[in-house]
């Protein structure tokens, strides 16, 4: 445990980022005191602001834009790569200089996370980083900014000599949480934990609820928590229990990764008013649609998050006399985004409703992986479908809903989704599911991280969690060779679902073939459907239940083309990643699978 004057927690998000931070308590049954870091930025040449959130958002300037210090911060002059508010805006005027989505970029198993890729299709003259290097951009500049504003020249509080605990998604596979520990690392900030982010929001809902907490849920309940920010959507799942007279919290089921959240629906409003404004007689290009996705973001934000303002106002800036003189005025109501939203991304389904799969063209852009479906209900109840058991095909209804994100400001939203999981209940026999008030929808997670940093000091209650997946490596079988069939593989079970931080498992009675010297390729597989398959366990037929993760290719020490009999042993580290090792049967010599994702050919 870090000995450190804060705990931090980071919520690096895909669209904002925020840090709270609080001194640790001394004493059994002390309240912590959580503030949320105002995070100085630039938000217009030469102009700063504090603002609690961090827009997750890099713009690359022209070398013609440094010339005056127009980017210079108060501890670093020259520019070369903005980070923040200023950055989200310029998006819309420059895209090809902005980076966005950092950290779902880290889960694209369709390209090396580590090769110098975006911003995406940017042109030549522009260089590019890896996405790994956009989010230790972000977290370096987090660093930075507390130092200059908390430690002022104090080394003991600067950030990297804190306790500090980092979110990812609960949907983060193995290989995406390595990457994000790489960046922190490469940020200076190389003693952070990993949390999962719907455990931190939950966190945060005790935090802020007090002992009142215990009254207000109870042993059996099963409490879904309904995350969708700007980029992404994740759902989880934590049951409640009683041991020896105490509540116990485990965190049961995760859900997929999805790409969709509020950015979707900033561009469906866009495309919305661009076809109300076309059947006016007045068209915009892609330049201004750019900037009315932007207006139509800062819309829906105030009139989903305030009751009182049933519209807002959208300026579209004009392009000059020969396409239009001026600029474009429209507006956005509340009737309008209800129409247009909640049908589209929160429709009443079925309890049995998967999300819908259109037929793919046979050539597609390369870039990140968009859910084909935006209704994120049905991507609900395809998620609840996946906790059912073999023997019973109804999924457990969930009790409790604990909602989380910036898109959960819209109480309409927040009233469908519940609407829909009551229809979901058999027979309607179940009262009708609870909400668990919060206190904040944007600054949740951070805060939860937090406070998690108190529980794991033994100053508060922690939920029971582990890995989120099940994890297998591919294993060729022994057999003939037969003309034009490479031998199959087969998934052997190295680490099971819910194996939890700090605990290792030696998978000593079976014995393997490592080849040494040579390169050499080792398949990785997850799955968040099978939850009971035992460390060692081999899987040969798995149909859909089991996804390729990443595909690592290495060279391992040792005289070229050599056979290595081996036992493997596997950890999953404190701070959240899995690290799996091949023993020699002979002597003590070890390898690590390291995760360093390489392109796959």
């Amino acid at each position: 445990m870090v000995d450190s004057k804060y705990i931090i927690g980071i919520d690096l998000g895909t669209t904002n980022s925020i840090v709270a931070y609080t001194e640790p308590v001394k004493e059994q049954g002390e309240v912590p005191d959580i503030r949320v870091f105002d995070i100085p930025q630039i938000v217009a040449p030469h102009t700063i602001e504090k603002r609690k959130s961090l827009a997750s958002f890099l713009y690359i300037p022209s070398a013609s834009e440094t010339t005056d210090g127009a980017f210079d911060l108060p501890w670093s002059s020259g520019g070369a790569l903005v980070v923040g508010e200023f950055a989200r805006s310029r998006g819309a005027e420059v895209p090809q200089r902005v980076i966005a989505s950092s950290k779902s970029w880290l889960c694209n198993t369709s390209v090396d996370r580590n090769s110098p890729v975006l911003p995406w299709e940017a042109p030549g003259d522009i260089e590019k980083i890896s996405p790994v290097q956009a989010s230790s951009a972000i977290l370096a500049y987090i660093r930075d900014a507390w130092n200059h504003e908390i430690a002022a020249g104090d080394p003991s509080l600067a950030m990297e000599n804190q306790d500090i605990y980092l979110t990812v998604p609960a949907s983060f596979d193995a290989v995406a949480r390595e990457l994000t520990v790489q960046a922190a690392d490469a940020a200076g900030l190389s003693s952070i934990r990993l949390l999962e982010e719907p455990q931190a929001a939950f966190y945060s809902w005790i935090e802020m609820s007090g002992e009142k907490w215990r009254k207000m849920i109870e042993k059996n309940d099963l409490v879904l928590i309904c995350d969708v920010g700007g980029g992404t959507t994740d759902f989880s799942l934590i049951r409640i229990s009683e041991e020896a007279g105490h509540l116990v919290l485990d965190r049961t089921a995760v859900g997929d990764h999805l790409l969709v959240g509020g950015d979707n629906m900033d561009l469906t409003l866009a495309y919305y008013l661009s076809r109300k404004l076309a059947d006016a007689g007045t068209r915009i290009d892609s330049w201004q649609m750019r900037g009315l996705v932007h207006g139509c973001r800062n819309a829906k934000e105030t009139v989903f998050s305030r009751e009182d303002v049933d519209s807002f106002p959208v300026t579209i800036l004009g392009r000059g006399s020969g396409l239009i003189g001026g600029t474009i005025k429209t507006t956005l109501t509340a009737e309008d985004m209800e129409n247009v939203l909640i049908d589209g991304f929160f429709p009443e389904c079925d309890a049995a409703d998967t999300p819908a799969s259109p037929r793919r063209a046979g050539l597609q852009e390369a870039g990140l992986v968009y859910a084909s479906d935006p209704a994120i209900t049905r991507h609900m109840a395809a998620f609840l479908n996946r906790t059912s058991s073999a023997d019973s095909p109804q999924f457990d209804a969930p009790t409790a809903i604990l909602f989380n994100g910036g898109v959960m400001k819209a109480r309409i939203i927040r009233e469908r989704i519940k609407n829909v999981l009551n229809c979901w209940s058999v027979s309607g026999s179940q009262p009708g599911i609870r909400e668990i008030n919060t206190e904040d929808y944007d600054l949740a997670v951070a805060r939860g991280a937090a406070y998690y940093g108190h529980a794991r000091r033994g100053h508060g209650i922690r939920i029971r969690g582990g890995l989120g997946k099940s994890y297998y490596i591919g294993i060729a079988a022994a057999m003939p060779a037969v003309p034009g069939i490479p031998a199959p593989i087969k998934a052997l079970c190295v680490a099971p679902f819910g194996m939890e931080e700090g605990t290792r498992t030696f998978l000593s009675q079976r014995e393997f073939v490592l080849v040494v010297g040579e390169q050499v390729r080792f398949d990785f597989f997850g799955s968040a459907i099978r939850k009971n398959d035992a460390p060692g366990a081999v899987i040969e037929d798995w149909h859909d239940e089991i996804e390729e993760i990443t595909t690592l290719e290495t060279l391992l020490d040792g005289p070229p083309g050599t056979s290595i009999r081996v036992n493997l042993e596997v950890d999953v580290t404190e701070i959240g990643t899995l690290e799996i090792w091949c023993v020699s049967v002979e002597n003590e010599n070890r390898w690590k699978l390291e995760f360093n994702v390489r392109e796959q050919s």
